[in-house]
């Protein structure tokens, strides 16, 4: 999605009092089995999907779309073929 402004999606995530940011890449097929973060997490897809489980329900996150993950939530995460690159924010 060429409209991503990845400045202004970092801009976004630190006025919400997100802390820390930085960009993250992963190779295709990439997967993060359940695990917790101390803090609340949140995810803006720049390139590829990636697929979310929490709570018992999985769902594809695409380039534009933002997930969050609440501080604690188990949850597990795996990248679409052709991978994922991401915005991530943490409080």
């Amino acid at each position: 999605m060429a409209s991503l402004n990845e400045r202004a999606l970092r801009q976004q995530l630190e006025a919400e009092g997100f802390t820390t940011t930085y960009s993250w890449q992963d190779g295709a097929n990439a997967f993060y089995p359940e695990h917790t973060h101390s803090s609340e997490t949140a995810h803006i897809i720049l390139d590829g999907d990636l697929a979310l489980t929490m709570n018992g329900s999985t769902q594809v996150y695409r380039a534009g779309d933002r997930c969050d993950v609440p501080a604690g939530a188990v949850h597990s995460a795996r990248m679409g073929a052709r991978g994922c690159r991401y915005l991530i924010g943490e409080k």
